[in-house]
């Protein structure tokens, strides 16, 4: 499951912490590099729901405002939203470094969280799905992206074609043109 790069998921707003629990609890199963809440109230304890209590494992920033939300230098933001101008998730690559944006599940992204992103991914529903969901799809679809699987069978009766081993090489040399 192994792959380059790093990523985070994040909430704007919350208005069910038990499904901010579950997020942040799959993001945790999912290998991710921390979590994050800007303008939320959100509590482990009062969520329930994070029985493997992701901010003792990675790290959780909370943000009270949008201009407080502080990521690393090269870190994509990428808006979860139902827009006509998002790209639909299947035909989305992932950036190497990534922090995910959702909003609140009575509510979309702000505007000001919306001129933040880099990046608008919406999943081909039919509406919306609660934000722990489609928190997970986008996870999901993120390490199956950029990890290293066999590839899938043609056919439902085929076998999966293994990747052949890994092959260390010889280091490369780059120059950086100026």
């Amino acid at each position: 499951m192994s792959a380059r790069g790093y990523f985070g998921i994040g909430i704007e707003g919350v208005s069910k912490p038990m499904n901010a629990g579950n997020l942040f609890r799959t993001a945790n199963a999912f290998g991710g590099s921390f979590v994050f809440t800007v303008g939320a109230e959100y509590s482990v304890r009062k969520a329930k729901s994070d029985t493997s209590v992701a901010p003792k494992s990675i790290p959780w920033y909370d943000f009270d405002t949008i201009e407080d939300m502080k990521l690393p230098r090269l870190c994509k933001i990428v808006g979860v939203e139902l827009l006509d101008e998002a790209e639909e998730l299947p035909s989305f690559f992932h950036p190497i470094n990534a922090a995910y944006i959702l909003g609140r599940e009575r509510g979309s992204l702000s505007p000001a969280m919306q001129e933040k992103c880099d990046y608008f991914i919406k999943i081909p529903t039919k509406f919306c799905l609660n934000v722990a969901t489609a928190g997970a799809i986008v996870m999901y679809d993120r390490i199956v992206t950029h990890g290293r699987f066999a590839q899938r069978p043609t056919g439902e009766l085929g076998k999966a074609i293994e990747l052949p081993d890994h092959v260390q090489g010889r280091p490369i040399q780059r120059t950086i043109d100026t």
